[in-house]
């Protein structure tokens, strides 16, 4: 496949998200369930990111692992197909599928800002752990996106209602939960495909260090919720946010903007 047919592949994925949206909103402002449009629209966008991300594969005959064009375009991919796996198996994340869409449509809009031009991997990659690794990796952010966009969608509508959706609160912690169990293993994992790249397993450099730092605030916040029951449910939702937002710059800011032997490996 060509670059071009690549990139329009993207485009088309990317103002397919848009139009998701748009149909999201209209069917919720006339009382219609959005759900069916929405997981149909999304499996054709999906499809669309497995035909781009397969022909870079094939092209450049090596994962989308390195460059930010890469992790952007791979991440389009996983969030969209973990995203509608989760809201198949717990029905309530449906409800704040407006918001995932929107961050997905926004990521897409910045993947088509940077460079596709592609960089050879290391030696080092060609590694069994590095792919259980950087799949835990793309688990836990998936998880993390429903979990905090039903997160938001609570916090919004408490503010207007003085109502609680215990359902969605319950998908929240379960998401989240499975997501720091993804996140372990992804320390785990890459412990040990540190070991066999640079023989170490842990060196403290900027993106292990920022990625232990939201393993804690996740665990942190995971111990407070079940033990300070009497902690309003608004204050838990709010640190959801911020454990995400924590992730997304982890995930996508660190590794390119320090020169650690990290840098694009996520």
């Amino acid at each position: 496949m060509s670059m071009d047919v690549e990139k329009t592949l993207l485009v088309t994925a990317v103002a397919g998200f848009g139009v998701v949206l748009l149909l999201d909103v209209l069917f919720r402002r006339q009382g219609r369930p959005a759900w069916p449009a929405v997981s149909g629209l999304l499996f054709v966008v999906l499809g669309l990111l497995t035909a781009a991300v397969a022909g870079r594969w094939l092209r450049e005959a090596q994962g989308p692992f390195l460059t930010l064009y890469d992790v952007l375009l791979s991440n389009l991919f996983s969030l969209t197909l973990v995203y509608l796996v989760a809201a198949w198996l717990v029905p309530a994340l449906r409800r704040s599928s407006a918001i995932v869409v929107g961050f997905l449509g926004l990521l897409g809009v910045w993947s088509l800002t940077v460079s596709a031009q592609a960089v050879p991997l290391p030696a080092t990659f060609d590694n069994p752990w590095l792919w259980l690794h950087v799949t835990a990796g793309k688990l836990f952010l998936g998880l993390c996106l429903p979990a905090a966009a039903s997160a938001l969608w609570l916090l919004v509508r408490t503010r207007r209602l003085p109502v609680e959706d215990g359902d969605l609160d319950a998908a929240v912690w379960l998401t989240l939960s499975l997501a720091f169990v993804c996140h372990s293993f992804m320390l785990i994992a890459g412990a040990i495909w540190a070991h066999s790249a640079w023989g170490r397993y842990w060196a403290w450099d900027s993106l292990e260090t920022w990625t232990f730092i939201t393993w804690l605030c996740i665990a942190l916040l995971l111990h407070a919720r079940v033990t300070f029951r009497r902690m309003p449910v608004a204050y838990g939702w709010s640190a959801v946010l911020v454990v995400f937002g924590l992730a997304i710059l982890t995930f996508l800011g660190v590794p390119f903007l320090s020169v650690a032997p990290h840098k694009g490996v996520m």
